[in-house]
């Protein structure tokens, strides 16, 4: 009987054929959320704390999932480490399914014996970042909402109120002023070509998506970032807090320095910073201060690295970056509210021209008719 181990490329075989395509199908098709990821991280931290082996934990926490993909995970991971394999290497054995942080967390957890406080840590993290996400989703909803108003007055523009109108224009197109021509000509073109519309909002779509995939791409759109005007300094806001809060995390737990700095710079999901952050990390190597190396980069604010400095010279760079994650929390929490005040009149204004548009092409030749009928 054999037993494979996935852990950065290497596979062994599993005690049978099944289990390994169990495993293969859960880490292709399941991804846990933040928000489960904090919910599984408490109960952890409160099992340990109370005197529960770790083996009997996961198994309470199997059968406390509410997703069917996410219990088969969990059990995976009970099974593996009640047949002697290690936390770390369960969660690696699962591949995407868990964060390559939370796998630095518990390697580290596991190495200093503190595995409970560990997944407080843990879901402390995870606690702020699902308050992050909800921030930022409950704060683009009225933006959203906008926009799609915008798109349905347009094609209500063009589907049913010029067909309406039409017969005020008379039939010669061209004694009309340009914009009621341009309405008429989108009227022709959402009525004859919607299909063509369609197709050309699909390839844009998928052309977009592919593009943001391509490296050399996003690595300028994740440079214009943190580079634009108003919103530059506003998205650096909020990757100064995620990054003070995961190398916060991950330094406290005792990770060496090069490895918190790999895995926070990671965690920003910015291919301008993490290629900024490999000079760091040679810096950070041959023994250069981490305040010094940071503020090279030119990516945070003057003030953080201010606080790196401090931190450093004091010999308390964990509390330091744990008090600058709280400072970071709440500034990111109004950032993300500047930002999206900054969209929102943006959505208002297009949804002004649109219906001004249709108010100036119209109204001239309401007037005509009016006039028209007046002489009558």
């Amino acid at each position: 009987m054999s037993k494979i181990s996935i852990a950065k490329g290497d596979i062994n075989t599993s005690k049978s054929g099944s289990k390994n395509n169990t495993t293969e199908e859960n880490k292709q098709v399941y991804k846990f959320k933040t928000k489960e990821l904090s919910f599984n991280c408490r109960q952890l931290s409160a099992m340990l704390s109370s005197g529960l082996t770790l083996v009997k934990a996961l198994d309470i926490l199997s059968k406390e999932q509410e997703n069917e993909k996410a219990t088969k995970i969990w059990l995976d991971i009970y099974e593996q480490v009640q047949k002697g394999e290690s936390f770390s290497n369960a969660l690696e054995m699962q591949g995407d399914a868990f964060p390559k942080f939370m796998k630095s967390m518990v390697g580290a957890g596991e190495s200093s014996g503190q595995m409970d406080i560990i997944m407080k840590r843990l879901e402390a993290h995870y606690d702020k970042e699902n308050k992050m996400n909800n921030t930022i989703r409950g704060a683009l909803i009225y933006p959203i909402i906008l926009l799609v108003l915008c798109v349905a007055v347009c094609i209500l523009i063009f589907t049913v109120i010029i067909p309406v109108l039409k017969p005020l224009f008379g039939d010669d197109p061209k004694n009309l002023n340009i914009i009621a021509q341009f309405l008429l000509k989108g009227n022709e073109i959402f009525i004859n070509y919607w299909y063509l519309i369609l197709v050309a909002v699909a390839a844009l779509t998928a052309g977009i998506v592919y593009a943001l995939k391509v490296p050399s791409i996003k690595y300028k759109i994740d440079m214009y970032k943190i580079t634009a005007p108003k919103v530059g300094p506003l998205m650096v806001k909020i990757y100064t807090a995620r990054f003070a809060r995961t190398l916060s995390s991950l330094y406290s737990s005792g990770i060496p320095m090069v490895e918190c700095l790999q895995r926070s710079s990671d965690v920003l999901n910015n291919l301008y910073v993490s290629d900024k952050f490999k000079q760091v990390i040679d810096e950070v190597k041959q023994g250069e201060p981490l305040s010094a190396a940071i503020t090279r980069t030119e990516i945070f604010e003057s003030m953080f690295c201010s606080i790196l400095f401090v931190g450093e010279e004091a010999g308390a760079l964990d509390d330091i970056l744990e008090k600058s994650a709280d400072y970071y929390d709440e500034e990111a929490d109004s950032a993300v509210q500047r930002l999206v005040s900054l969209l929102e009149p943006v959505a208002i204004i297009f949804l002004g021209v649109v219906v001004g548009l249709l108010l100036a092409g119209v109204y001239p030749a309401i007037y005509e008719s009016l006039s028209g009928l007046e002489n009558i």
